[in-house]
């Protein structure tokens, strides 16, 4: 029986950039399932990697997916021979040929027959059934993406790479295609690593987070893990937070609001038409989080959870520290001001209240 290993990737690369030479200097563990996530500024090597998983950067190092080695002191296999499909921030279809056309081309190029009902499943799963027959000039830039990331899958791939694929497309339709990587993060299996500048989409998407900076790795591990880890600085600025996840429990009509029950409580969040009894998840930025020893009897703040103090840690700002708080299985993170910290007697073991000023579902 085959066993899943999950990927392994490891490169050192030099060459040329924009402001001198750079290094990328890899070595990465990532599960064999689920979308991991590589997020980094621009420059950061997050492109650079995927072309070294693909075959398409020639690098030093090796890769291997699961039992299968693509790459190591002894062998290198080009792109062609890597069981992998590629999804590109343009979508880069063919325009002489329809959307059936451009899937009809990759299916020729799979590892193994694709049945109909595969095919079905892909055209079904990717929402196509009204696009099969357009040429790429006459649909829009989320169907074209659409079509792109339904060609990668008719290859049969162990490995899905995604650069940046929204990035080309404006919000509305970033807002089209992102339930569609959802579907394809629910029902299929297949790992799959998606790079991205865009926190939001990490947010939404990833179960596992990369972070590099400068061609080198910052942190890797569980998204959770990763957004509310403080001992590493994380280039994450003003968006430093956590995703927890959660149930929907119920809807409050006449404030239209939704109450979400996580590990750690419950939290009300603004109503977007999610229905009570499914699962979602919950963004919640550490600038939105104030500590209290007890809640107020009077506050314009309805969200309080009861947290454990883990760690506090400077913040790059002189003036503020960040501070990991444990919430059942979950951990938030708070940024305060150094003098609150003091004032606050904040400790490992401090029990506090923690007062959330904004939380929201990740749409």
């Amino acid at each position: 029986m085959k066993t899943d290993i999950g990927i392994e990737a490891r490169f050192q690369l030099e060459f040329p950039g924009d402001d001198g030479r750079f290094s990328l200097d890899i070595d990465l563990k990532l599960p064999g399932e689920g979308i991991t996530a590589v997020f980094g500024p621009s420059g950061s090597g997050k492109t650079s990697l995927l072309r070294c998983m693909a075959g398409l950067q020639q690098a030093t190092g090796r890769m291997q997916v699961n039992e299968d080695i693509w790459q190591d002191e002894s062998i290198c296999l080009p792109t062609h021979r890597r069981n992998l499909g590629y999804v590109f921030q343009e979508s880069s279809l063919f325009p002489h040929l329809t959307g059936a056309g451009n899937l009809a081309y990759a299916i020729r190029r799979a590892t193994r027959p694709v049945s109909a009902a595969e095919y079905d499943h892909v055209v079904k799963l990717m929402g196509l059934e009204s696009c099969l027959e357009r040429y790429p000039a006459n649909l829009s830039g989320g169907e074209r993406q659409r079509i792109a990331i339904a060609r990668a899958l008719m290859i049969q791939p162990q490995l899905l790479l995604m650069d940046e694929p929204l990035a080309s497309l404006d919000m509305a339709r970033k807002q089209e295609i992102l339930p569609y990587l959802e579907r394809l993060h629910e029902e299929l299996a297949l790992p799959v690593v998606y790079v991205s500048h865009n926190l939001e989409e990490v947010s939404r998407l990833a179960d596992h987070l990369v972070i590099i900076e400068q061609g080198r790795l910052v942190k890797a591990g569980s998204l959770g893990d990763v957004l509310s880890s403080i001992d590493v600085p994380l280039p994450l600025g003003e968006d430093s937070g956590v995703v927890v996840e959660g149930t929907i429990v119920e809807r409050d009509e006449a404030w239209h609001l939704l109450k979400v029950r996580f590990s750690g409580g419950v939290l009300w969040v603004r109503d977007g038409g999610e229905q009570p009894g499914s699962a979602t998840r919950i963004r919640i930025l550490a600038r939105d989080i104030s500590l209290v020893q007890e809640i107020p009897d009077h506050s314009s703040i309805q969200n309080f959870v009861p947290v454990e103090v883990c760690q506090v840690e400077e913040d790059v700002d002189a003036a503020m520290a960040l501070v990991r708080l444990g919430a059942e299985d979950d951990y938030l993170v708070a940024r305060l001001t150094r003098r609150s910290v003091a004032h606050l007697g904040l400790q490992p073991g401090s029990r506090m209240i923690a007062q959330i000023k904004a939380a929201a579902i990740v749409r």
